[in-house]
């Protein structure tokens, strides 16, 4: 399934239509039967309340927890073909390279440990053999402390002396891209680490330079920043102009919902174009970082943060 388009010259009405088409396509119709469920009935609006609060009540397996922490339902083999069938439909299983030669910016979301070290590695990959980046790459993040487990991870890497998220991804990006030192720093330590920033700025021979950014939440009582915090935090950072590629990296299972997520805090607002492709596991350079498993919990669950992405992407475009 094709998510919305991300060209800079889409319309709204066009990315309407992609939304409409990705949620109410067959593998989503028939994850909802499988559940119980009835499809609902009403315009594009209505189909996606409606969905939200259906996978709310069958595929929110989080609960408001970090993903880590999230429960792993147990389901029959039936059930279990179908949920993994509909995610590789659905575009979130398999890697696609980049649709574009060149690109003015390349974006790293960051995540867990190894998705940081994952993702730098591969963006470094795609900047010294396929796509070339004329502005800037940009990893993105936040101060999110470590649990245990990713701290162990890291250290199994060799890695060692992150406590927070935008710190495994500058230890990624010194390590991918041969740099040690920040030509550029700045932030704001504030009395919250929901509300603190920071931007440091590497600039490696013969290569575009590469900033890792931690983001602040735009609800710091209530949460960290997420994946559109990031985007929109970093958007302010830079003359994102009209018409700007923009190459997107994070894991095939996030594509759908990060790429809507992008298009609507970039892609609507400045009119820039949005390419999101997901990081290729084959790739021997990134061999040495452990590959989480995959299960029907969690890709139901990323389906749910698809259709809360497309829901809040739909609602942002002026026809809506």
């Amino acid at each position: 399934m094709a998510l919305p388009g991300g060209a800079a010259d889409t319309t709204d009405g066009r990315l309407g239509a992609g939304v409409r088409a990705w949620v109410e396509s067959p593998p989503l119709r028939a994850l909802v039967g499988r559940f119980g469920g009835d499809w609902p009935a009403g315009d594009l609006s209505a189909v996606l309340a409606a969905l939200d609060d259906f996978s709310a009540r069958h595929w929110d397996f989080r609960q408001g927890r970090e993903r880590p922490d999230a429960r792993e339902p147990a389901f029959d083999p039936a059930t279990v073909r179908l949920v993994l069938d509909a995610a590789a439909t659905l575009g979130m299983v398999r890697a696609a390279p980049p649709a574009l030669p060149r690109y003015v910016h390349l974006l790293v979301l960051g995540g867990l440990a190894h998705a940081c070290l994952r993702r730098t590695a591969y963006a470094a990959h795609l900047v010294r053999t396929v796509a070339g980046i004329s502005g800037e790459v940009a990893a993105l993040g936040s101060c999110r402390a470590l649990s245990p487990a990713e701290s162990r991870l890291l250290a199994d890497a060799g890695t060692t002396d992150c406590a927070t998220e935008v710190d495994a991804l500058d230890a990624g990006v010194r390590a991918a891209f041969g740099v040690s030192a920040p030509s550029e720093e700045t932030g704001e330590e504030a009395d919250h680490p929901h509300r603190a920033w920071s931007s440091r700025t590497y600039r490696p021979a013969g290569l575009p330079p590469v900033r890792v950014l931690a983001a602040p939440s735009s609800e710091p009582d209530r949460r960290r920043a997420h994946t559109a915090d990031t985007q929109r935090f970093w958007a302010e950072h830079i003359r994102l102009r009209p018409g700007d590629p923009v190459l997107m990296v994070t894991a095939p299972i996030y594509v759908p919902f990060q790429h809507c997520d992008a298009l609507r805090t970039l892609a609507v607002p400045y009119g820039c174009g949005i390419d999101t492709v997901g990081v290729d596991p084959a790739l021997a350079t990134l061999a040495g970082v452990p590959e989480p498993t995959l299960t029907p919990g969690r890709y139901l669950q990323e389906i749910r943060s698809a259709i809360r992405s497309m829901r809040a992407l739909h609602t942002a475009l002026p026809a809506a």
